[in-house]
């Protein structure tokens, strides 16, 4: 015989013990007399016991129905506990929300959007990895990902965040102090550049575009790195001429520790994107983030 029973049938147990009487434990779960009464029978009847001794006047248990109820009520407690956490989840954001981006594209909506979400939700951990290869956000275990719209998945919901985005050319005063400052991008190629290193160990080629004109350089330089933030170290100490989203360094250009150059040969890139697989029955955090994020992409967030 299945030992197999719906949770009803255990929590009737607990409710005849808690309300000491049938028709009480009935009114209690909200169901009929019959149907608490249907329900010990079953389990009666499947644990080949009695559980418990039935008079008109009262209701007690049986030594095995005493033994029964002190092992299932601390798992029935567990259960109920675990059914509560999740629902709150779907009322409160809590929990941990996981995010997978470009290290570039996690730097730009770090301050207006992830920062911002923390403060609004400090419930919420926000689990944020970068790396340079493309994944699979679903299958890797993210609940979200963030990569320039060019390069979303075709069946993903996207968001496109909005914000114009650009390379920058630049380098720091002192190393203008002695040269001729580049007009076009041509020239680069007799400058000593910083070059970076891409995650499949390709060496990441600049790119320039101005009026029907595009092309791309393989520049040289004393130095390769594989991370901005240390292009960006080089570059401010005069190494050479370095290739930057506009965003890393927008703070150096305004404090005077860099100068742009060939501004007209860098165009607006394509926007980024906030996208993730459509899900039934989204958490509290996720759809709280989904919100932000549009109120972002709408600027109605400070930016």
């Amino acid at each position: 015989m299945s030992l197999r029973h719906s949770l009803i049938e255990l929590e009737a147990v607990l409710a005849i013990v808690r309300c000491g009487s049938f028709r009480a434990a009935a009114l209690d779960l909200g169901i009929s007399t019959t149907a608490i009464s249907n329900a010990v029978g079953k389990l009666e009847r499947e644990l080949a016991v009695r559980l418990f001794n039935r008079t008109t006047r009262s209701v007690s248990l049986t030594y095995a129905g005493r033994i029964f109820v002190a092992q299932i009520k601390p798992a029935l407690e567990d259960i109920q506990k675990a059914m509560n956490t999740a629902r709150s989840q779907q009322e409160t954001p809590s929990g941990t929300l996981r995010i997978n981006a470009f290290a570039t594209a996690a730097r730009e909506i770090m301050a207006p959007l992830v920062l911002a979400y923390l403060q609004r939700y400090p419930q919420v951990h926000v689990d944020l990895v970068t790396e340079g290869r493309l994944v699979d956000v679903v299958a890797a275990g993210f609940d979200l990902g963030v990569r320039s719209a060019d390069l979303v998945p075709s069946d993903a919901i996207a968001i496109p965040l909005g914000q114009m985005r650009r390379m920058a050319v630049a380098a720091s005063p002192a190393f203008f102090e002695s040269r001729a400052i580049p007009q076009m991008p041509q020239e680069l190629l007799a400058y000593p550049c910083v070059r970076v290193r891409l995650p499949n160990g390709a060496l990441f080629r600049w790119r320039f575009e101005k009026s029907s004109e595009e092309l791309q350089l393989d520049v040289e330089g004393p130095i390769t790195l594989d991370e901005a933030s240390l292009a960006r170290i080089a570059v401010t100490n005069g190494v050479g001429i370095g290739y930057f989203m506009e965003t890393d360094v927008r703070d150096d250009f305004a404090a005077g520790r860099l100068v742009r150059i060939l501004e007209d040969w860098t165009p607006p890139l394509v926007p980024l994107c906030l996208y993730y697989s459509n899900r039934r029955n989204p958490s509290a955090a996720f759809q709280a983030f989904i919100a932000l994020a549009r109120d972002f992409a709408a600027g109605r967030l400070a930016q």
